[in-house]
């Protein structure tokens, strides 16, 4: 089985008045493409701060998903980590909870041995 995972931003709050992005939803889904499927998500918030004046503002109307995606991946850094190793870790954690998934599902069967049919 392959596992992949998805980034979304699944919602935000802007303000009106200048397009300044307050609030930022999102998710990182892992998923595995067999039957039956596994998945793990994690998501969250990301409260939001910023100066309209400021050079590298970008209002609401003009931003992409990959520019809020950057400010989610920049928010889950832990210590001297760059934003794309903590998107790398948060990926490998859900990956690893999808994996485990399977494997138990692996090592568990239903039944009993004295029929061939399951139960």
């Amino acid at each position: 089985m392959t596992i992949s995972t998805t980034w979304s931003v699944t919602n935000m709050t802007h303000m009106d008045a200048d397009g300044g992005v307050v609030k930022a939803y999102w998710s990182c889904v892992a998923a595995s493409d067999g039957t039956p499927s596994y998945s793990a998500i994690e998501g969250g918030k990301l409260i939001c701060t910023y100066d309209a004046s400021a050079s590298g503002f970008i209002s609401y109307d003009d931003l992409t998903e990959s520019d809020v995606l950057g400010w989610v991946y920049d928010s889950l850094k832990e210590g001297e980590e760059t934003a794309d190793e903590a998107k790398a870790r948060v990926e490998a954690n859900r990956t690893q909870r999808v994996q485990n998934q399977i494997d138990a599902a692996a090592t568990e069967a239903e039944g009993v041995p004295w029929s061939s049919e399951p139960a």
